[in-house]
């Protein structure tokens, strides 16, 4: 299989041209449709607009890239400098992810051009990766055949395979206390920062092992200085490969919120977790 630079390097600006900010993917899916018919794949939109593509054999190898970019990325203009493509300055490049989707075309293009015997083939483009993953999350895995993947879109250099990757959660916390004049009457107050406090000294923080990690990053509350804080909202993630401390960690989270609940009876304490 002989990679073609020029064409490679052609594909990935012409892609870059195509604006597909997240949630506006429809012109780079239409381009990338056309481009794998006429490779003589069979191609398949999903109800949520993701590209699905195969050569019609049995236990295929998924390929697969988001197609949206972050802004700016309107009006694209790359230029070859060097050894590097690069945009005019005002907007980003789009590499994250077209730099996948360009490699995963020029490999389908290189193989059926030089006639190269290969292992049976799918393809799945993405939408809105940059919002959190939507498109894969609604992606339609019926049409899907293949049970392992190669996905075009991580750091470091281009020889780098990462296997693994810890597993997200994040949380929100919503504290409802009860507001009141400091100064006059702050013994009619609850103090959601107080139970935050209380809540956040029982929870974990930084590297728990080797897989998994904790950590409280925002606390937003109060409004004034002389008044009992009534809303108070604490937002953190905790992530792991291992499915057994992420479960152990969510009740270490709920066990928490149990014992300062029952110190503030009168308070309303919810927890939303999401992936």
């Amino acid at each position: 299989m002989m990679i073609s630079r020029e064409r490679i390097v052609n594909s990935f600006c012409d892609l870059a041209r195509i604006d597909s900010p997240s949630g506006e993917e429809e012109e780079v899916a239409l381009h990338l449709v056309r481009k794998l018919e006429d490779l003589g794949l069979k191609v398949v939109r999903d109800d949520y607009g993701n590209v699905i593509a195969n050569d019609g054999r049995d236990d295929p190898l998924i390929l697969s890239a988001h197609m949206d970019t972050v802004e700016p990325g309107r009006g694209v203009q790359p230029s070859i400098d060097g050894e590097r493509i690069v945009s005019d300055g005002t907007t980003i490049l789009g590499g994250d992810c077209k730099a996948g989707v360009a490699a995963i075309m020029e490999a389908l293009e290189s193989i059926y051009e030089d006639d190269t015997p290969h292992r049976a083939i799918e393809v799945a483009f993405t939408r809105e990766e940059e919002i959190g993953l939507v498109g894969a999350r609604n992606l339609d895995f019926s049409l899907l055949s293949g049970n392992e993947a190669v996905v075009f879109d991580g750091e470091g250099p281009p020889s780098q395979i990462t296997s693994s990757s810890p597993e997200y959660i994040g949380f929100d916390i919503e504290i409802t206390g009860r507001a009141a004049h400091a100064g006059v009457e702050p013994e009619k107050g609850i103090s959601s920062i107080r139970i935050a406090a209380e809540i956040i000294t029982r929870l974990p923080q930084g590297r728990l092992d080797d897989e998994t990690t904790f950590n409280v990053g925002t606390i937003e509350g109060g409004t004034v200085r002389n008044a009992v804080p009534e809303l108070t909202t604490v937002h953190g993630e905790f992530r792991s490969r291992n499915i057994e401390s992420l479960d152990g960690i969510r009740l270490q989270v709920d066990e928490a919120l149990d014992q300062v609940r029952a110190m503030f009876p009168e308070a309303d304490i919810q927890c939303h977790l999401h992936t």
